[in-house]
């Protein structure tokens, strides 16, 4: 049987279970791949079942995603007139799109390090938000990422910031198990930190630096043993030239 007939029944099976998504998914015994499609199988017959479709800045069982979060100081800074217009696509959105006018891509639509089945130079902007982290690969991933953005484009990162978030220097994270990397904004530091403005600089060329910042809105929670609250994040905006092509390994 395909892992994907098999994610579908045991995805089946848990629905029946009171509890709330997070605490399903957390508890699974499978492997990643396994938990990743469970996990959005259940999340998509939930918000259908419950709530028809969710818009933009709306959430299921009370949870805020990352760029919900977001949602707010964007607005006031004008973010959404700026970079977001067009059709745009949301890698790894887990159903909190950036804007209704974004195409989400997630477990089901495949690996997000490839976007196998997406044409070059597709999207007016990409956006992508607490992804990069979980990836093998960061080259592949921003070079496919690249490609299918318009020249012309917005190109949109926002990554879990490894003082604010973490609070540690190495892996494994204390909140997410599945964290391949850590990162700051302007340098890697061995063993696990990656430089985002570094590895963007090795990967790709033919950019924009638009600007590049830490958001912090709304973080207080400093302790170390404590899930921080608010903004804890790094976000990056490219502009990518009317000629230009990834850097070849």
């Amino acid at each position: 049987m395909r892992y994907d007939n098999i994610a579908d029944f045991l995805s089946r099976i848990i629905m029946k279970i009171p509890p709330s998504l997070k605490q399903i998914a957390n508890a699974l015994p499978f492997s990643e791949y396994l938990k990743g499609k469970v996990r959005y199988f259940i999340w998509s017959q939930e918000k259908q079942k419950r709530y028809g479709s969710l818009g933009e800045g709306e959430t299921f069982y009370g949870y805020q995603g990352e760029t919900f979060k977001a949602r707010a100081r964007r607005m006031r800074e004008g973010f959404f007139e700026k970079y977001s217009r067009g059709k745009g696509l949301d890698i790894g959105f887990g159903g909190d799109l950036l804007t209704k006018n974004c195409r989400g891509w997630d477990f089901e639509d495949g690996d997000a390090q490839y976007l196998r089945g997406l044409k070059d130079h597709s999207f007016d902007f990409v956006y992508s938000s607490h992804t990069l982290e979980d990836l093998p690969d960061l080259e592949a991933a921003l070079k496919n990422w690249w490609r299918v953005l318009k020249p012309g484009g917005f190109f949109i990162l926002y990554l879990p910031e490894r003082d604010l978030y973490e609070k540690k220097l190495t892996l494994p994270s204390r909140w997410n198990p599945g964290h391949r990397h850590f990162f700051l904004l302007d340098r890697d530091e061995k063993p696990h930190t990656v430089g985002l403005l570094p590895l963007i600089a090795r990967t790709i060329s033919d950019y924009e630096l638009i600007y590049a910042k830490v958001c912090d809105e709304g973080h207080t929670i400093t302790d170390p043993e404590q899930h921080s609250d608010g903004e804890y994040s790094l976000e990056v905006v490219l502009k990518k030239l009317l000629t230009t092509k990834a850097k070849k390994k």
